[in-house]
């Protein structure tokens, strides 16, 4: 049992393809933010999807921020894969989770100086 467990932690974890597109999704998120220049983005995808390892792939993205050191994107938080396969498959519910969306990013939407309060004096003055 004991050569089993040496056996087992001395053996090199196979990637997935799963892994590999993680990894591709990952450096195109650090491409857009500026982190990469294209050359590097397709040498390290290529080298992605040429890993066989999970070492070999946690090489590739070890000098970068890891996800949750990335900031969060502005987006406005509507996931169109999903939206898609939601008009096809149940268009009411497609309708509920984009109308759902809108007023997630409505909310979320920071106030500019058009919707302060205006002061009442400041306009008397003038």
């Amino acid at each position: 049992m004991k050569d089993h467990e040496e056996h087992t932690a001395s053996t090199v974890i196979r990637a997935s393809d799963a892994e590999r597109d993680r990894i591709e999704t990952q450096l195109k998120d650090h491409y857009a933010v500026g982190r990469l220049t294209l050359a590097e983005l397709e040498d390290r995808v290529a080298a992605a999807y040429a890993a066989r390892t999970r070492e070999q792939l946690d090489v590739l993205v070890k000098d970068l921020p890891r996800e949750a050191d990335v900031p969060a994107s502005h987006g406005h938080g509507i996931d169109s894969s999903l939206l898609i396969i939601l008009l096809c498959v149940a268009p009411p519910a497609a309708l509920v989770y984009w109308l759902m969306s809108q007023r997630t990013a409505r909310r979320n939407r920071p106030r500019g100086p058009e919707l302060a309060p205006t002061n009442p004096k400041d306009e008397s003055a003038g």
